[in-house]
């Protein structure tokens, strides 16, 4: 299950398919080095966005 200390990398690995979703939350750098470190909620909170609705959006992956 995915969670706001969820990794994008953690995401990205268990998940290929998310990578469209955290991009429509503006994290549109998903192959640099921070994402491999960053949690969701550190991104969203550097985005912008709302950490519960992307998770929630994640999940229904």
């Amino acid at each position: 299950m995915i969670d706001e200390k969820s990794t994008i990398a953690e995401v990205l690995m268990q998940h290929p398919d998310a990578a469209p979703v955290l991009m429509e939350f503006g994290m549109h750098c998903l192959g640099c080095p921070m994402s491999q470190r960053e949690t969701l909620e550190q991104a969203c909170g550097a985005h912008g966005q709302d950490v519960k609705k992307l998770v929630e959006k994640l999940n229904q992956l």
